[in-house]
């Protein structure tokens, strides 16, 4: 049974899109995530496991049983077995002695374009016939320059290659012309899968076409139909063209063309802020892929001088079917994925586009580089696009996308590596009418001026006193304001349905870190600030009215602050007329293994002190442990969200405990605190590792509703360097967990 997976108002093109409305009249099964695979776990045995490597372009092999793709900063292509597609093995490598920039497979033999460059000025490579199974190259066929993307026709005849022989960005602030020009190269390939014309590739010249830097065409990306015929994007001069394999000639070309767009965020400001425009954008665009015969889809990246925030529909001889318009933009606010930092460039940058019929409908996938998505779309047919899904990539900067429609699959690489940064190189695999989570877990509804509700980095989690269906959050400094939304559980997705800034005398409060929050049975709120010493950050709670405005700030003791270090208050909840503050680590005065939970009674502004035992790192990494949350569960009772700070497959701690202060007496500042027992209530780490991701780090948010549900939720890091996923965690009633210890 088809599940809307979005439900957001959405202007391109076509009408708004209201909840009920968006599954189209004939509902398309949606698809789910049921496998991630780490790239780092394909290297070769002895290899340092931190070593960077990169899955940027992926395809299909062996009937769908195996996944290649390029690891460009390995050398290498990678092989992944996915004959159980939930469950995906390590099948090797093949070194190639070069670069490789794009894949493509044909029966048993795989085509690499490989980059053999030694400098700008003298471009260079070749490609790379290779036996799949066996690992060996059976032939390298000279491109006359160096290659980019690579297709293979859907007759098995052609073999075609954009060379790029990209520009110097360093030089002339990267201005085109660069010489020496990029072209078209083309083989044919033979019943046994070589390259016929291996010695003499044939050449396609495209200089003289666009209006920009006529004289040096760039190729970014090519796509071959029916007919022999291959499209090429020339994203630096903003042009395409479509060629004739067979005769080797250019049968039309065009402009790319330019876009106005009303409703986006322009500004990197720190606040999502969809109300700007830009004018004259040119596409610019990057992937390419046929619809059929005569349409294509172009992804809009844009370079330097465009890119329009979205995708578009051409016909072969230049007529623009569609564009997306602001979609794409408004999608990624709406579901938590807006990358604001990109705000002054190309925004969530649609980058990779891919095809594939799944139950006899075409179906159009668009990858936002930037935003960490991949949003899912049918093809209406009339010029129009339907949207369905999307697919949050599992990782960061999707950059290719496959489909094996024989299986239901789509399949999703993620180019971004650091194990510093505690982010690899993933592979995602989605199956339509698969086992696994719905996704994304929450979206936002549109504000008061029509535009999605822009969020990100929530960071703390409360609950309406009264009414079960309504939670708290807030986001935390990633953004230069602090806000609190208003989410309904009702349904799934979780919705946030309203937004409200932290004012002081009807300004927004500056320089917060807003990690937890509470609500008092009048409709106010306690939130707490972190703070940072190097960052002049003060710790603070604010006690902030239903409109927003700030009616008191309360500052930590001073005996408190100069005990302080960088990791501060993190979680706070309200219980009979007290606050209670969680402080993530440890501070100068603590006992190694300690941290604080701080009391403040309201009435009498008494502050005390207990001692909160902490588990010990139990990641192969390393790392800390530290405090993300308390909540109030009632008769002295209160649940504590303890992690660690590693993700994906060093991840090892993500636990709720509970903690029980009947009888406990806060210490007095000065004294020595009480220590606290604790007993583990929930291990998050099997629930956060069921989203089939790259697991989450930051488990920032815990609350208990008014009807005895608990839930969590984890902080997306503003989707900077983070594959930008807000997991919303239905954790059942707190009754249940009692019961079940």
């Amino acid at each position: 049974m088809f599940r809307p997976l979005l439900a957001v108002g959405l202007t391109a093109g076509a009408a708004l899109l209201a909840p009920a409305a968006l599954a189209p009249a004939k509902a398309t099964e949606p698809f789910t995530r049921i496998a991630s695979f780490p790239i780092f776990q394909n290297l070769p045995e002895g290899t340092d496991p931190t070593t960077e490597t990169v899955a940027e372009i992926v395809t299909s092999a062996m009937d769908g049983k195996l996944l290649v793709y390029t690891d460009s900063e390995l050398e290498a292509i990678g092989k992944v077995d996915i004959s159980d597609a939930a469950n995906p093995e390590a099948a090797g490598v093949i070194m190639l002695g070069g670069e490789p920039t794009s894949v493509a497979v044909l029966g048993k033999h795989a085509y690499v374009g490989v980059n053999t460059s030694e400098s700008y000025e003298e471009p260079s490579g070749h490609v790379a016939v290779i036996e799949i199974e066996s690992g060996k190259i059976a032939a390298t066929c000279d491109v006359q320059g160096q290659p980019d993307s690579v297709a293979i026709s859907p007759d098995g005849s052609y073999l075609a290659i954009a060379i790029e022989n990209e520009r110097d960005e360093d030089l002339n602030d990267g201005v085109i012309p660069q010489l020496p020009a990029g072209h078209l190269a083309s083989f044919r390939i033979d019943d046994s899968g070589m390259l016929a014309n291996c010695t003499a590739v044939t050449v396609t010249d495209l200089t003289g076409l666009a209006e920009i830097a006529p004289t040096d065409p760039e190729p970014e990306f090519v796509a071959i139909n029916g007919r022999n015929q291959a499209v090429v994007t020339l994203q630096e001069n903003n042009h395409i063209a479509v060629v004739d394999l067979t005769a080797n000639k250019v049968m039309s070309h065009f402009s790319a063309g330019a876009v106005d767009l009303d409703g986006i965020d322009a500004t990197r400001d720190g606040i999502i802020s969809l109300t700007e425009s830009k004018t004259g954008l040119r596409r610019e665009p990057d992937a390419v892929a046929w619809l059929d015969d005569n349409r294509f889809v172009t992804a809009n990246e844009g370079d330097y001088e465009g890119g329009s925030r979205g995708f578009s529909v051409f016909s072969a001889d230049g007529s623009l079917l569609y564009d997306s318009g602001t979609l794409t933009e408004r999608l990624a606010a709406s579901l938590g994925h807006y990358p604001e930092k990109r705000s002054g460039k190309k925004g969530s940058e649609p980058e990779g586009v891919a095809v594939g019929t799944f139950a006899g409908e075409r179906l159009v996938m668009v990858g936002l580089e930037r935003a960490n998505l991949v949003v899912l779309f049918r093809d209406a047919g009339d010029g129009g696009m339907e949207l369905l899904q999307a697919l949050p990539s599992g990782g960061v900067g999707p950059e290719g996308i496959t489909t094996v429609a024989s299986r239901g699959l789509i399949v999703i690489s993620n180019e971004k590596d650091s194990a510093e940064d505690k982010l690899r190189s993933t592979i995602a695999i989605y199956q339509q009418g698969g086992e696994g989570p719905v996704l994304p877990q929450i979206v936002s509804a549109d504000g008061p001026d029509g535009a999605p509700i822009g969020w990100g980095a929530l960071s703390g989690l409360a609950a309406n006193p009264s009414d079960p269906s309504i939670l708290y959050a807030v986001n935390d400094s990633f953004y230069s304001v602090g806000n609190i939304y208003t989410l309904d559980v009702s349904a799934e997705p979780t919705r946030i349905i309203a937004a409200q800034t932290i004012t002081r005398n009807g300004a927004p409060v500056e320089n917060l870190d807003l990690e937890g929050i509470a609500a008092a049975p009048d409709g106010s709120f306690y939130v707490a600030s972190e703070g940072h010493p190097k960052k002049d950050r003060p710790s603070l709670i604010l006690h902030v009215l239903p409109d927003g405005e700030v009616a008191r700030e309360i500052t930590l003791p001073d005996s408190l602050e100069a005990e302080k270090k960088r990791f501060g208050l993190e979680g706070i909840a309200l219980a009979d007329n007290r606050l209670y503050v969680a402080v993530q680590r440890e501070w100068n005065d603590d006992p190694k293994g300690m941290t604080k939970i701080l009391s403040l009674d309201l009435g009498s502004d008494t502050w005390g002190v207990m001692h909160y035992p902490l588990d010990k790192p139990e990641s192969a990494a390393g790392g800390w442990v530290g405090l993300s949350e308390i909540a109030a569960l009632g008769n002295g009772r209160f649940a504590i969200l303890e992690r660690d700070n590693q993700a994906g497959t060093e991840a090892a701690i993500k636990r709720v405990y509970e903690i029980d202060l009947d009888g406990v007496t806060a210490a007095p500042l000065g004294q020595t605190p009480p220590v606290l027992t604790k007993s583990l209530a929930i291990d998050l780490l099997p629930k956060l590792q069921a989203a089939n991701g790259w697991t989450a780090d930051k488990v920032e948010g815990l609350t208990l509703a008014a009807d005895g549900q608990l839930y969590a939720v984890t902080d997306n890091d503003g989707v900077d360097d983070s594959p930008g996923e807000s997991l919303f965690l239905r954790l059942g009633t707190a009754n249940e967990r009692q019961a079940s210890k």
